[in-house]
């Protein structure tokens, strides 16, 4: 039993057999060893500092980096930042040619139906659904990359 008034981490390191001190791992999260030599994990709720999820999935984009974190240099970052453009516009092109391809095999929702799609109003129920939801697929993903696009510094 946990004395009166222990904090929730002291309880739950007591709890995990833990014989030094418990360290922080981000959140909620901890770990620290045990008499076997074992590291053992644990959570506790409210400890910590507020994850991204609680503060509403918001990141504080003014936090300096942590220290000795690696830093790029102008050139370098406008090299990347261009190959990451080019592979992006590719990826556009590529979805665009797929989407007249999927439109084109859709026929704004009245394909020829396939030989045994004749007989079978199912099949040919079935094939149109998959060939909306390409449509759909595709230009969402134009949608995504034009947005990624204007992100690109």
């Amino acid at each position: 039993m946990a004395p009166v008034g222990a904090s929730p981490l002291s309880e739950k390191a007591r709890e995990s057999k833990c014989i030094d001190k418990p360290v922080a791992k981000g959140g909620e999260l901890y770990t620290c060893s045990t008499d076997s030599g074992v590291v053992t994990y644990f959570n506790v709720p409210g400890a910590g500092e507020p994850t991204t999820a609680d503060r509403g999935g918001k990141r504080n984009a003014s936090s300096p980096a942590p220290a000795g974190f690696p830093r790029v240099d102008g050139e370098t970052q406008k090299v990347r930042d261009d190959v990451r453009r080019k592979v992006l516009a590719d990826e556009l092109a590529a979805e665009q040619k797929l989407l007249v391809e999927a439109r084109a095999a859709y026929a704004d929702g009245a394909p020829a139906p396939l030989p045994e799609e004749r007989t079978d109003a199912e099949k040919y129920r079935i094939r149109i659904g998959k060939l909306r939801t390409t449509v759909t697929v595709h230009e969402r993903n134009i949608e995504a990359l034009k947005k990624e696009l204007t992100l690109v510094k």
